[in-house]
């Protein structure tokens, strides 16, 4: 009986001690890990994009004050944005126009959001070398196309901001945006 009661007492202990072990392995694992995480978690996290950044991220224009031939010079992401409210005779002089023959070929309805053909929302940057054409203001000199004339180097777009005239190879960029109401956008 002394021999199982001696053969008992090591099979515990080494039950013990396999549990002491496992108990100790999952332990430093465990500490290891949230080390890990606590050193790697800021490293990602400083790559996230400042405050600063994502308030210029998007830019919401109030519409309402903008009467049909009108335009405003608004910004997003720091560049010039123009926002113009089309009459009904520039909207049908664009839609006059063969897109085809143009050096960069869009109709009007292609550059503006469905619905809503009045309102045209373009970048207010020259695609030749970026100067800010004129044209968003009352009384600027708006080009031989009605739209917009970069006095830089002469090139005149018209009222849907496509280039007509001059060395810009590209119309002028139109920004992803979207009508929160009948008065509101959001670009970006």
């Amino acid at each position: 009986m002394a021999s199982v009661e001696h053969m008992d007492s090591e099979s515990l202990s080494g039950e013990d001690g396999v549990r002491r072990r496992d108990f100790i392995n999952i332990a430093a694992v465990s500490f290891a890990g949230v080390g890990a995480v606590a050193v790697v978690l800021p490293l990602v996290n400083q790559m996230n994009p400042s405050a600063d950044v994502l308030a210029q991220a998007s830019t919401e224009v109030d519409l309402s004050a903008i009467k049909p031939g009108m335009a405003i010079k608004t910004t997003f992401r720091s560049q010039p944005l123009f926002v113009r409210h089309l009459t009904p005779k520039e909207i049908a002089e664009a839609d006059k126009v063969n897109a085809s023959t143009l050096r960069d070929p869009q109709t009007l309805e292609e550059r503006v959001v469905d619905g809503k053909k009045e309102w045209l929302i373009t970048m207010g940057v020259c695609t030749h070398l970026g100067c800010v054409p004129l044209g968003a203001a009352e009384g600027e000199n708006r080009g031989e196309f009605g739209g917009y004339f970069c006095p830089c180097h002469g090139s005149h777009y018209d009222t849907a901001g496509r280039i007509r005239k001059g060395p810009a190879p590209l119309n002028l960029e139109v920004p992803k945006y979207a009508f929160t109401s009948d008065t509101a956008i959001l670009v970006g």
